[in-house]
């Protein structure tokens, strides 16, 4: 009876994070969902009194547009590579930190720094380290020795142990060339997110389990198969699930290494995503389709996630 006299106070001190929480979360999904089901529903047209009919012509739309295609085999190539990969090797490092007590602390900083930096900053750095930049020393082009070309730090270890450049982000670079970086600043971004989970996973993993197996002589490769990986499915399960809902939403990325124009120059679009192509959407004043592909991402992600989730009822021991 007490309880039910105070209930009223808990509800006040709910009320600011509620009302935040139905303005800025409840809201916008319902507006997404009625602007998904309004037929080529723009902003500025429902301003200037047009009436949209109901129907599913923007979902029509969003997949008959060749470009979408596109988007969606970027971000599903992405998404397939650098999970896996980024996975394995923060398990790795994980377990070679956790063996490390010497600078320990120093190193899990280091490997953290890449979380706190921002995208955009980390894919300009990448962007000059794969670019190829020329130099023009004065304007008489006819000599070539007047230009200086600047192959950034991967070619020229590249043509250190004897190989020749390629061209990874200008114009005339292939979408291998173009995936294999976005490929490896995504993977080297994930990692100290994974890298500080599954650390803190190992960590909590009782030592005697390890202890049992060095008296039996366990060779390392069986410890880790047979006793690391099972008591860190869990975590694992947390970071490959997280993984694949964060390589569905990636764009910031593919923005800080090739800019705007989601590609290489003379190729712009090369590397859009479905995220891309909602910004893109919403930039021409066609919230309508941009709201259906944001749902085509919202059922893509809970498919995914879903399957995840059972494999994991079955690959996961608690």
């Amino acid at each position: 009876m007490v309880y039910g006299k105070q209930q009223w106070k808990a509800w006040l001190y709910l009320l600011p994070a509620l009302i935040l929480l139905a303005v800025f979360t409840v809201w916008p999904i319902i507006n997404t969902l009625r602007m998904a089901f309004l037929n080529d529903y723009g902003l500025m047209s429902e301003l200037g009194g047009v009436k949209f009919d109901i129907g599913i012509e923007n979902f029509l739309k969003v997949m008959q547009y060749s470009k979408f295609k596109n988007c969606l085999l970027n971000t599903m190539l992405l998404t397939v590579l650098t999970v896996p990969i980024s996975t394995f090797l923060a398990l790795l490092i994980s377990v070679c930190l956790n063996s490390i007590k010497f600078l320990n602390r120093f190193l899990q900083t280091v490997y953290f720094l890449p979380y706190v930096t921002n995208s955009i900053a980390i894919g300009m750095v990448f962007a000059a380290m794969f670019n190829i930049v020329g130099n023009i020393v004065n304007p008489d082009l006819s000599n070539p020795s007047n230009i200086i070309v600047t192959k950034g730090i991967i070619n020229n270890l590249i043509e250190f142990f004897g190989g020749k450049p390629i061209v990874w982000l200008n114009a005339g670079s292939t979408y291998a060339a173009n995936i294999a970086v976005m490929v490896t600043y995504i993977v080297w971004n994930a990692l100290p997110f994974k890298i500080l989970v599954l650390l803190g996973g190992l960590q909590s993993v009782n030592k005697q389990y390890y202890d049992a197996a060095k008296i039996d002589g366990t060779s390392k490769a069986r410890i880790f198969g047979r006793i690391t990986v099972p008591l860190l499915s869990p975590m694992i399960a947390y970071v490959v699930i997280t993984g694949f809902i964060g390589g569905f939403k990636e764009y910031s990325s593919i923005v800080g290494v090739f800019g705007e124009s989601m590609g290489p120059v003379g190729d712009d679009g090369r590397l859009n995503t479905i995220v891309g192509f909602i910004y893109k959407a919403l930039e021409s004043d066609s919230q309508g389709r941009a709201s259906a592909a944001a749902l085509i991402l919202f059922v893509i992600i809970f498919v995914v996630t879903m399957i995840n989730l059972y494999v994991s009822k079955k690959r996961v021991h608690y």
